[in-house]
């Protein structure tokens, strides 16, 4: 017999008690397993937008000094370019004339 990639597969999973009567309070004998694998999933999904945050976090504040410094090294080369557009003369796209 073949399985296939959307297969379920049975496990042993021991709870303690307490855990087993909470489950059995918030899912039927028979939705048991949907239950648990709804709930692993979504735990998962918080953890892991949690620990991103986190790491996105320590990542800027250790980077911050390098980040100021390089946007202190191009804010002149930026400003050179907006004085430099702004006195250019704006040209319209062909087919966006404003009519009355």
């Amino acid at each position: 017999m073949r399985k296939t990639a959307n297969a379920n597969q049975r496990i042993n999973v021991v709870l303690p008690r307490q855990t087993l009567a909470i489950l059995d309070r918030v899912a039927s004998k028979g939705k048991r397993s949907s239950f648990i694998s709804r709930a692993l999933l979504h735990y998962v999904d918080v953890c892991g937008k949690q620990n991103l945050r986190e790491r996105l976090k320590l990542e800027a504040l250790l980077n911050a000094e390098r980040d100021l410094a390089i946007a202190a090294e191009w804010f002149p080369v930026e400003e050179e370019a907006e004085a430099l557009t702004s006195t250019l003369p704006h040209k319209r796209k062909k087919g966006n004339s404003k009519r009355a």
